[in-house]
């Protein structure tokens, strides 16, 4: 299914679908001043979707709040869709079709057809949450939202592996 073609139902069926961790000792990677993890996922339905957990941490002193998590669909072509991406407070976000603008907020990313039919990145709807504070309280809610399995979060701690589920 291209993604020109993805309705809001689409999307939100993929986010819902089921998937399990591939790789979960995957490591750490340095890029620049933030620290990246990916995860490959599989969807755990016969659809054979396959998906793209990311999180990313800026590292520098005082720039706590520069984080985000997000869950992407990979095509059998390599193409990437952000479904959603959770973020810190570190930067003002604009909902441009809308003309509303979040500031220093934690805020969701969500893929919407209104975006992709308007030119936008697919992602570029957000709205303001409150249900994290911190990376690892972020990427407890996405891998909640998004029906992962095989990795075990706690917002109160860093993930584990959940090797035996």
């Amino acid at each position: 299914m291209g993604f020109e073609r993805l309705t809001d139902q689409d999307i939100e069926k993929l986010i819902k679908t089921p998937k399990r961790v591939a790789n979960p000792l995957a490591r750490v990677t340095l890029k620049g001043c933030y620290e990246q993890l990916n995860y490959k996922l599989h969807a755990l339905d016969d659809s054979k979707e396959e998906f793209q957990l990311s999180t990313r941490r800026n590292i520098e002193t005082g720039m706590e709040d520069d984080y985000s998590c997000g869950l992407s669909r990979i095509t059998p072509h390599g193409e990437s869709l952000a479904l959603c991406r959770y973020h810190g407070p570190s930067h003002v976000h604009l909902n441009s079709l809308e003309g509303k603008r979040l500031n220093l907020v934690c805020h969701i990313h969500r893929a919407t057809k209104k975006y992709c039919d308007g030119g936008q990145k697919a992602e570029g709807f957000a709205f303001e949450t409150t249900r994290y504070h911190s990376l690892q309280e972020a990427l407890h809610c996405l891998v909640q939202d998004c029906c992962i399995e095989g990795l075990k979060t706690d917002p109160e701690g860093w993930n584990q592996i959940e090797l035996f589920g």
